[in-house]
């Protein structure tokens, strides 16, 4: 049985309170894979590289994951910006191995250059094929560092 429209009333403030709620729910989910990913050694990257990581996430409608991370202490981070480190995200469930991509008149596309306490740093992988997709577990490479089972957002 359907209800009938009372005058001066809308269903419009329904459809934008169910709106609201699976944008919250959709929030929270992302809260969470971001916990679950980061914790294991996340005092680790703290203590021995000097960073926090921020986010692992798709971006250019899924043919590139952009990784961030906040520098803590510039000294213990240096080697991440160092472009001799090959940076690398491997692809946990199938052991595939994403690069960072280089093009003509930028290079690679990660953050070099001048190291700032308390600033966030980025680098793009391709993923170009599509393998890697939300809520898919990586690990980051980069020279001797290593951040495991990150959560892809």
């Amino acid at each position: 049985m359907r209800r009938k429209a009372v005058a001066g009333r809308s269903a419009f403030p329904r459809f934008i309170a169910a709106w609201a709620c699976w944008g919250l729910l959709l929030l929270l989910s992302a809260c969470a894979a971001i916990d679950q990913g980061g914790r294991a050694g996340e005092a680790d990257t703290r203590e021995r590289w000097g960073i926090e990581i921020t986010s692992l996430r798709m971006t250019a409608a899924g043919h590139m994951i952009d990784f961030r991370y906040r520098v803590l202490n510039a000294e213990k981070a240096r080697p991440l910006f160092d472009r001799r480190n090959k940076a690398y995200l491997i692809d946990e469930a199938s052991g595939k191995v994403l690069s960072v991509p280089t093009t003509a008149k930028i290079g690679p596309l990660r953050t070099t250059g001048d190291i700032k306490e308390g600033s966030i740093y980025w680098m793009f992988f391709g993923n170009t094929t599509g393998l890697v997709k939300p809520g898919s577990r990586a690990t980051v490479v980069i020279g001797d560092f290593r951040a495991e089972h990150l959560v892809v957002e």
